[in-house]
């Protein structure tokens, strides 16, 4: 018999609960029992019950890859019956926050330590306001690469602006590395948890960081062994074929990429150092970053020069140089200047079909500062090597760009040096037999000074292994062409092969190319199939949950 007062408790919870919570409780209170009594008895199945609070997912994304853990994350909440929410940040206005019950943040980290342009504004907006947050629980799972200095700082940054603001942590700040997919399923695990009133799981602001942050940065050196400019004379650009011998045996996959630590030049160090009144301090900069700074390490610059620095991107000899500025302590400078971030480019090669060699093709940047032009560091740095130099590098697995069975279909889209990972797919499936067929779609400037690996895209076509392939080349006539307007004009064919199940692989410039291009496969499959666009959308976003459409776009 129950006392007065626990008689009262048990009530007022029957009272406020609901047919489905009552009935998960009996089947609690009857499992509890049993296994109270000593019973060996397997306790009564639980009902699933659906969780009222319904929390909002929010992704900032770059390359689409916390936009997919996000489309997951609902997913798999729905098949619990759990009503979640997702919406790209940039779509998100901060006062709509105080609304919501649980926020579920994704967001990765750009460059220097830098948010994704869809949600930098809404960082910004977020910090600069004076919002109380305080009914508002969140958690925060940061995607980053820990090759970089500034790693998942901008999930650091948002974690600790929800906080100031007032909101409570649901979980701890998650960072995660590029092998992201385990701590992805163990962040839901804990999500789900702590929806569901389960006091186990930390809230404290306590780091959780994937522990596999070096299993793919084991360094390696090798011998540039052949290097050849794949442009002909008259292009506007200079892109390089590279060819790596390891100086041991290696393992990489195709999707696999290549990551270096570009160094600096000794007479541009030498210039800084003499500017700053002491050139003997040169190698205080050995191993910073001095070109391309951005415009974080720039306000940095402002700060300690005492000027205004109107350039959004510059080297810092240019800095140096066209502002004028006085002697200033060479160790302060390098203090503000963080340590020089590797470089990925994909792998164009097979382990295998290659020999163990890896190839790489790279363009050199080039960009305007005060209209002069420069380079970008590790593209020259490269471009610089002759045959025969020695060279360190690092492989960097990429787990999200990867081949499917032998015999499934794959469609390729992969302009300018898109076409690298490309390379390395065919020449696997070809070592392999593979049986699927492959569809490649390639574009560049000029069909006689740009086409990139020519000779084998022919004789790849001859022998059958690819068994289609559509070039734009953008600059031959009057009216620029580009890939998506080539699947634009097979927009029957392109969708029969998605119905029979290929997988859309895509590599390049993000903006405009990747968008473009998947604005154009929306368009092929809204119309092919006579569907809306929103469900034309969710077909796509079922196909990259299902690994079917995945991209490597920078």
């Amino acid at each position: 018999m129950l006392s007065d007062n626990k008689l009262a408790l048990l009530k007022e919870l029957v009272k406020q609960a609901n047919r489905e919570e009552i009935i998960w409780t009996k089947g609690y209170l009857a499992g509890y029992l049993e296994g109270s009594l000593g019973s060996t008895n397997v306790a009564p199945e639980q009902i699933a019950v659906p969780l009222q609070i319904k929390p909002l997912i929010v992704y900032g994304t770059e390359t689409g890859n916390a936009k997919k853990v996000g489309t997951q994350l609902l997913a798999n909440l729905k098949k619990e019956k759990t009503q979640a929410k997702l919406t790209d940040v940039f779509q998100l206005d901060i006062n709509k926050l105080k609304k919501e019950k649980v926020a579920l943040f994704i967001v990765s980290t750009q460059g220097d330590g830098e948010f994704p342009i869809n949600a930098n504004e809404f960082y910004e907006t977020l910090k600069a306001s004076t919002i109380d947050l305080s009914d508002l629980q969140f958690a925060v799972f940061g995607l980053g690469d820990s090759s970089y200095p500034l790693f998942c700082q901008a999930g650091i940054l948002l974690d600790e602006v929800l906080e100031q603001k007032g909101a409570k942590r649901l979980l701890p700040l998650v960072k995660a590395d590029v092998d992201y997919a385990d701590l992805v399923t163990r962040w839901e695990t804990d999500i789900k948890k702590a929806l569901s009133g389960n006091t186990a799981v930390s809230a404290q602001p306590v780091v959780v960081q994937s522990n596999t942050s070096t299993s793919h940065k084991k360094n390696f050196t090798g011998i540039i062994s052949h290097k050849v400019v794949l442009n002909d004379i008259g292009s506007n650009k200079e892109t390089y074929h590279i060819e790596i011998t390891p100086n041991e045996e290696i393992v990489y996959e195709p999707g696999d990429a290549i990551g270096f630590y570009p160094k600096n030049d000794e007479n541009e160090l030498r210039k800084i150092a003499a500017i700053l009144g002491d050139e003997s301090q040169y190698e205080l900069f050995k191993t910073k970053n001095v070109r391309g700074l951005s415009k974080k390490n720039l306000e940095k610059l402002v700060e300690a020069f005492q000027v205004e620095i109107t350039e959004e991107k510059a080297d810092l000899l240019h800095i140096l140089e066209h502002y004028k500025i006085a002697q200033i302590n060479p160790e302060a400078v390098a203090d503000l200047l963080h340590q020089i971030a590797p470089r990925l480019y994909s792998i164009a090669s097979d382990v295998n079909a290659h020999d163990g060699e890896v190839h790489i093709a790279v363009t050199l940047s080039t960009f305007y500062v005060s209209e002069i032009q420069r380079t970008g560091h590790c593209s020259q740095f490269l471009a610089n090597l002759p045959k025969g130099a020695e060279i360190d590098f690092y492989i960097h697995k990429n787990n999200n760009f990867r081949l499917p069975s032998h015999d499934t279909d794959i469609i390729m889209i992969g302009p300018g040096t898109g076409v690298a990972p490309f390379r390395s797919f065919l020449a696997h499936r070809d070592e392999a037999a593979a049986e699927g067929r492959n569809w490649l779609f390639f574009g560049e400037q000029h069909f006689v000074l740009d086409f990139y690996y020519q000779t084998e895209i022919q004789e790849w076509i001859a022998s059958g292994i690819l068994t289609r392939f559509d070039a734009a080349f953008s600059r031959d006539q009057e009216r620029k062409i580009y890939v998506q307007d080539r699947i634009k004009e097979k927009a029957k064919e392109f969708n029969e092969w998605l119905e029979n199940g290929a997988s859309i692989y895509v590599c390049g410039q993000k903006s405009p190319m990747s968008k473009d291009v998947e604005n154009t496969i929306l368009d092929v499959i809204s119309s092919e199939r006579k569907v809306n666009l929103e469900e034309a959308k969710a077909i796509l976003e079922q196909m990259e949950l299902d690994g079917k459409y995945q991209k490597d776009v920078y």
